[in-house]
This record gives C-alpha cells, structure tokens and sequence, in this order.
C-alpha cells in the first residue's frame, strides 16, 4: 500500500441543520493523482474547502503526510507543502505573467517586496522557468487581462507550483475550455504531475479518465465507490447517480 500524502477520517460539515459532507474517508496516496466526481451538489467543493482550510470541519480528521492539518488556516496548511487553484481565475489584470510569478515566489518577505524591486526581481530567473513549465515562455511579459482563457488557468496554476507544493489541489482546472485547452491543460497537469500528488475536482470524465490514477465518487455527502477510472465508470451506482435509474438497465 502507497504511503498516504493526504488522509481524511469521518470528516463532516454541517450548514445549519444540512449536512454537506457526511463522514467521508479519503486517503490519496503520495505521487498519484486522485479526482473527487459526482453530481452536482454532491459536497466535492465543501469537501475541498474541508482539505485545504478554508473551511473548518464540524467533525473528522485531516492529516497531510502524517501530520494533523485539521482546523488550520488555509496559509499554515500552504507552508506545509499543499497548494490549490480555484476555479474562477483571479488575477491583477494589469500585472505581467512574470510579475505574478514574482510576487507569488516573494511571498515569504511579507510586503518588503513592496519597498524594494531588487528583492521582488530576484526572483525573476524561477519566474520564468515557472512560467516556461507551464507552457507561457512566450507570454512572460504580456498582462493578464490580454491572456485566452486556458493560459490565465495555466498562469494560476504556475502560481501555485511558486509554493513548491508536496500536494497540489485543482478545482475544476479544465472548466470553461474549449477542447483545445482542455487537451493543452490535460498534457500540463501530466507533466507537472512528476514529484507530486495532486488531487482534482473535475467534471469532465474523460480528463479524469486520462490523469487519475483513483477516482472517489461522491453523492449527497457521502463517498459512493471508489476505485481505478474504468472500474468507477461502468459502476451502476454511479451511473444512477449521474443519469438516474432509468439508465442503469439499458
């Protein structure tokens, strides 16, 4: 059995009476890729929220490479190796890709960047091979108002490799594409894969199907199956789930 870089146990959130997520128990194991599915309102952005502390559990355990992380603030839980994108894009308009970068490489000297461009661009050399993984070597200098869609997703995603993260968490990171960025950002999440374990939030089953190496499905709360992508697909409970009882016979 793999070790597990993130784990959680009977983790729970209730919204005044409702219940989000309902004592599930996740463990994804260090170097893989694992997608959370299911339908809408299934709990996978609380369960997210949940893991990366943005929002606080009602009840349960979250660990990250054995360390209990559980009620942390989402900054502490970032020091200790885990990063996420979001899946709506928030950038500075005006501010180049490099400087993005820059900025999220800096972050460690609080708002002395500010006072001071040699300590902010010493970090310019790591910005721009950042940005050459991800695809915008081309686009170091260009702002990120004038970016396409797929290459803000890429930016962010660059953003989120300046923490050096052990854990990358991805929400949605193909929403809104066409198929052309869906396949570049499929290939980008493959490469930047490589001494990390990532876990996804995505809709789109045939980018989970070509990246995850565990799929968790999740239905009112609750984990319903969990297994290898081909073994989830042809599940019958996940496709009632997904297209209703009618379809399970057919």
């Amino acid at each position: 059995m793999a070790h597990s870089a993130l784990t959680a146990r009977a983790l729970t959130r209730d919204f005044r009476g409702f219940r989000a997520v309902d004592a599930v128990d996740l463990d994804v194991a260090d170097g893989s890729v694992h997608a959370l599915v299911g339908p809408n309102g299934a709990g996978k952005t609380t369960l997210f929220n949940l893991l990366t502390g943005f929002l606080r559990p009602t009840a349960g355990r979250i660990e990250v490479g054995g360390r209990d992380i559980t009620g942390l603030a989402p900054e502490k839980i970032a020091r200790l190796g885990v990063a996420r994108s979001f899946q709506i894009t928030s950038l500075f308009s005006q501010l180049t890709c490099r400087e993005h970068v820059e900025l999220a490489l800096a972050g460690d000297l609080g708002w002395k960047f500010w006072r001071s461009d040699k300590l902010l661009h010493r970090h310019r050399d790591r910005a721009l091979e950042l940005l050459g993984q991800v695809g915008l070597a081309g686009h170091a200098e260009s702002t990120a108002d004038s970016l396409a869609y797929g290459r803000k997703r890429a930016l962010e995603l660059a953003l989120a490799l300046a923490l050096d993260p052990k854990v990358l968490l991805l929400d949605e990171p193909t929403a809104g594409m066409g198929v052309e960025d869906v396949d570049r950002t499929v290939e980008l999440i493959g490469r930047v894969r490589d001494g990390r374990t990532v876990v996804m939030v995505e809709h789109n089953m045939s980018v989970v199907g070509a990246l995850a190496d565990r799929v968790t499905v999740l239905q009112a709360g609750k984990v319903l199956v969990e297994g290898a992508y081909a073994q989830v697909r042809d599940d019958e409970r996940v496709i009632s789930a997904y297209l209703g009882e009618a379809h399970v016979a057919d």
